[in-house]
């Protein structure tokens, strides 16, 4: 073998290690969470966006008004997240719940794997998937069965390859509009897209100037098409006005949990790991440039402002630093580690890369084969009320029933109209949702005295430690089922 070859032979070696690291990372975060699968279905959430998917391969038709709630029938609402709710649907279809956690664990672990590819682009692999590992512990919170997980394998390509393409000043590939029009038929967040897209081309013009004009002719053409790409929507420009509405809030958004600002006692791990960054960025002499800079400001007040996002920070942080962590500090590099001899246990999965991979993909799915038939996950009780729906379907309990918020998801995809539910970026608006909020607090008794009357109640299903349990003993209505989450109320004779 002369000197080439050799050299190729090592090429294609180490392109295995790597690709080996980041499929066992992506193997461990699959087993990771199918160890406490049940966790994902937590969300009141998951019950509503699986039944639209439901619905939708039922109909074949897209929702224009709301046909789900009895408070707002009829009012304009979009399904303007349809595909992820259509790949919930399937999943549920092929397996139960059991399929809808297999899809979102999937969509995790691909993000890792991807998150790890990008890093050892730059930086030891065992340095990248470490990384990478910390950056999905950090986001757990929000691994729910809801169509935003799907974005995150996006999210990360979208990121990585602009911001490598700016800092190696070249154009934008085309092909990334592909991902726009996907994500914006996935989840509202697509419009991220646009200043993900803004901030690499800032970058690039921190490194150019005004030098090569035609080169920023192509980035501000891109950027221009990103937006118009993201119309190839069965709702058009309504999906950006909708998702814009949110963004500038309503009155909604600061009663829902994931909408708050960060708050520390609740979140101290994410806490101490942005200190920890904020000491490290101190103490070393890392320099990024003003544009990175500017982005790790904005994915932090993005963060701080709403927990939501918090998978802005902490995933896409390390993308954007990576390369100027290799450049200037050596030995944590993929060139330090290149330049390395590979030991004998690297040659020898990278001579069996190809049954390495075979075996992993039949030890994947014989596993969830085999967990899928003897271990049924299933929601949380403390959005199922499943004991309390049979109470008021073998009772023919009739008429519009007032139910807590997190009891919204389960009613309609039981086929009850709901008084409120997880819908509140388009519905429930106009004082609804504040109103219901107001009948809760110390002084809410007349409040949802008037609230029964006006919209005709006649059952509620509340939550166990719902506040206006006691008025509803105040007000005479008879307590006709309980357990340990779900409270039935009728009225008084």
């Amino acid at each position: 073998m002369n000197d080439a070859q050799a050299s190729a032979a090592a090429a294609t070696y180490n392109e295995r290690n790597r690709l080996i690291f980041c499929l066992l990372a992506a193997l461990a975060m699959a087993g990771a969470l199918g160890a406490q699968a049940g966790a994902t279905l937590q969300d009141p959430d998951s019950w509503w966006q699986v039944k639209v998917g439901l619905d939708f391969l039922t109909n074949r038709t897209f929702p224009t008004v709301d046909p789900y709630s009895y408070t707002f029938a009829g009012q304009p609402w979009i399904a303007k997240e349809w595909l992820g709710q259509v790949l919930l649907a399937i999943a549920y279809r092929a397996g139960g719940w059991n399929g809808v956690v297999t899809a979102i664990i999937a969509s995790i672990s691909l993000t890792v794997f991807l998150l790890g590819w990008f890093l050892s682009a730059w930086l030891k692999p065992i340095l990248a998937i470490t990384l990478a590992f910390a950056a999905v512990f950090l986001i757990n919170p929000i691994f729910t069965a809801r169509p935003h997980v799907f974005t995150f394998p996006i999210i990360i390509i979208w990121t990585a390859v602009l911001f490598g393409a700016a800092r190696e000043e070249r154009a934008p590939p085309w092909w990334l509009l592909v991902l726009v029009v996907l994500w914006a038929n996935l989840h509202a967040t697509f419009t991220l897209s646009f200043v993900i897209a803004a901030f690499a081309g800032l970058d690039l013009l921190a490194r150019t100037g005004l030098s090569k004009p035609s080169l920023l002719a192509k980035w501000i053409a891109f950027g221009l098409l990103c937006p118009l790409v993201s119309l190839i929507h069965p709702y058009g420009v309504q999906a950006i006005l909708a998702t814009l509405a949110v963004a500038y809030g309503n009155e909604a958004v600061s009663l829902i949990m994931e909408w708050k600002p960060f708050n520390q006692p609740d979140s101290p791990v994410q806490e101490a790991a942005m200190l920890l960054a904020l000491f490290g960025l101190l103490v070393s002499r890392l320099r990024i440039g003003w544009a990175k800079a500017l982005f790790v400001v904005f994915t932090l007040h993005v963060y701080l402002a709403h927990v939501r996002f918090m998978y802005l920070f902490f995933l896409l942080i390390p993308l954007v630093m990576a390369a100027e962590v290799a450049q200037q500090y050596p030995s944590l590099s993929a060139t330090a580690w290149l330049a390395e001899k590979r030991d004998g246990l690297e040659r020898f999965f990278a001579r069996r890369f190809y049954a390495i991979c075979g075996t992993a993909a039949v030890l994947l799915i014989g596993g969830v084969t085999v967990l899928g038939s003897v271990y049924q996950v299933a929601p949380s009780p403390k959005t199922s009320a499943s004991g309390a729906l049979a109470f008021a379907q073998s009772h023919h309990l009739s008429g519009n029933v007032l139910n807590s918020y997190n009891f919204g998801g389960t009613l309609i995809f039981h086929g009850f109209k709901t008084y409120i539910d997880g819908r509140t970026d388009q519905l429930f608006l106009g004082g609804f949702t504040k109103a219901d909020d107001e009948t809760g607090h110390s002084n809410g008794k007349p409040l949802l005295e008037a609230r029964l009357k006006k919209y005709a109640i006649g059952w509620a299903l509340l939550s166990a430690d719902d506040a206006r349990i006691p008025f509803f003993d105040q007000l005479g209505w008879k307590r006709a089922y309980a357990d340990d989450h779900a409270v039935i109320y009728l009225p008084g004779a």
